[in-house]
């Protein structure tokens, strides 16, 4: 791929933006070399202002989202999007969230370019866990984990049961909640079901990938050994 598709491609700018960018003087290599369009040159050596080159397609990060932000690219408030680096929204192909985490449900979300991978995690076949953390509005009543557990909860307007879910009571108004479906707002409604109310929601692992130390509205790039962790959960 010529350097001018591959950096616009990159979200750095049109064509006609990254061909000024080379004019300038801008882009080099990593020993500071002028480079020019059409250079032949190793991803991993092009740089920018100084800085490296963003990986190329076949992204896929985590980012800890916070509440107060939407997991989409046209809400008029504060989406995901705006914890990345502005370019990350104009990448060819498309960075896109990994299903989606609701405006007042914090925790792990993933990011990805690479269609086949985003399929591969929401795909029922993966039967890929997701673990939240609730924080109820009243004490639990005791039966819940028992309800969850039986494949028999039916969720409001829908026609099929919920499949099994694991729960584990961490406090009197706190549980863990584990999940391999991915309905709507799928764990308020649980515990709706059940006489109660989610007044805080954190979902804290997708498969064997958790958040880790990454703080809130923070970032970082998977690499392959994330990859192979988040299907060996």
């Amino acid at each position: 791929m010529k350097l001018v598709k591959l950096i616009a491609n990159l979200g750095y700018g049109s064509r006609k933006d990254v061909a000024a960018m080379f004019r300038e003087g801008r882009i080099t290599d990593a020993d500071g070399e002028v480079l020019y369009a059409d250079d032949q040159v190793e991803h991993a050596r092009i740089r920018i202002d100084d800085a490296p080159l963003d990986p190329p397609a076949g992204l896929t990060l985590m980012l800890h989202k916070p509440t107060g932000y939407t997991c989409s690219t046209k809400d008029p408030g504060r989406i995901v999007y705006d914890l990345l680096p502005p370019r990350f929204r104009l990448r060819s192909p498309l960075l896109s969230t990994v299903g989606r985490l609701d405006r007042d449900t914090s925790g792990l979300l993933l990011l990805t370019d690479d269609g086949g991978l985003l399929h591969r995690i929401v795909s029922p076949k993966a039967n890929l866990a997701k673990v939240y953390e609730a924080e109820l509005a009243a004490d639990l009543r005791g039966d819940e984990a028992a309800v969850f557990a039986s494949g028999t909860l039916m969720l409001e307007s829908e026609k099929t049961p919920l499949a099994p879910a694991a729960m584990v009571t961490l406090s009197p108004r706190q549980a863990r909640l584990t999940l391999t479906e991915g309905r709507y707002h799928q764990a308020r409604r649980m515990f709706a079901a059940v006489g109660n109310h989610v007044q805080a929601l954190h979902r804290s692992r997708i498969g064997g990938l958790g958040l880790d130390d990454l703080p809130p509205g923070q970032w970082r790039v998977l690499d392959a050994a994330d990859l192979d962790r988040l299907f060996a959960g």
